[in-house]
């Protein structure tokens, strides 16, 4: 049952490089998604230098949290060990790690003191759930950094990186992707809603708060309906993703 598991996660998460392509969330041969395995122990990471549409759950590396290849070829990018051994280890409720400059979200992380206001419905599901580094340190190239970024996202699931992009967490791809859409769509949002120099609209706190726990409590249910949606659309137009 186990070796099930595990390649289901492989499937899973190949699925989500696939769909970040098509989505336009990726960029060149960097970014990274991780997901630590049921031991706590070991994590799957995509292997450096592959194009996201070449991704497929067998070339994906899986890793220990000293950085060892324990399955799979080729190289990691340190940057993406660091980010995501370090957030794996400080949160198990972070079981699998995003993290892209997604164009929209990261337009945000460019403004002083850019925030994703809670004025659209798309949004409402990010209340009080989003931590900002406003401190942008270059290259993640050492743990010590890497702590520095788990202690910054602490028990949220998202996390903007000043100058620099997002970090998305989740229980399962399933949920993380889902809120990486959904963050990449809020953002555009109010990226175009800014540019037309209006004042946005307010929601009040308390529409704001409610709407927030309705979304949060049907989140697994809908993450797991919509991400099956998009698996299917690969199955038919890209099936080699889950060899």
């Amino acid at each position: 049952m186990e070796e099930l598991q595990v390649a289901a996660v492989r499937v899973d998460l190949a699925a989500a490089f696939r769909l970040a392509v098509r989505l336009d969330l990726h960029e060149g041969v960097c970014n990274h998604f991780s997901v630590m395995l049921p031991d706590g122990k070991t994590f799957f990471l995509n292997r450096y230098g592959l194009h996201w549409s070449e991704v497929t759950a067998s070339n994906l590396l899986m890793l220990d949290a000293d950085g060892r290849v324990l399955a799979g070829e080729g190289e990691f990018e340190k940057t993406a060990f660091y980010i995501h051994s370090r957030i794996h280890l400080a949160n198990p409720a972070a079981a699998c790690v995003l993290h892209t400059h997604m164009p929209y979200a990261t337009a945000l992380t460019l403004l002083d003191n850019g925030r994703l206001q809670m004025v659209e419905q798309n949004a409402l599901r990010f209340h009080d759930d989003i931590a900002y580094d406003d401190t942008y340190n270059g290259l993640v190239v050492d743990p010590a950094e890497g702590d520095r970024l788990a202690r910054a996202l602490g028990d949220k699931r998202v996390m903007f990186l000043a100058n620099h992009g997002v970090i998305v967490v989740g229980p399962s791809v399933a949920e993380a992707f889902d809120l990486m859409y959904y963050l990449e769509r809020a953002c555009r949002l109010q990226v175009l809603a800014r540019s037309m120099g209006g004042k946005l609209r307010a929601v009040r706190p308390e529409v704001v708060a409610d709407t927030y726990r309705l979304m949060r409590a049907d989140a697994p249910k809908y993450a797991a309906a919509h991400f099956s949606a998009l698996k299917r659309v690969l199955e038919r137009e890209e099936p080699d993703y889950s060899r």
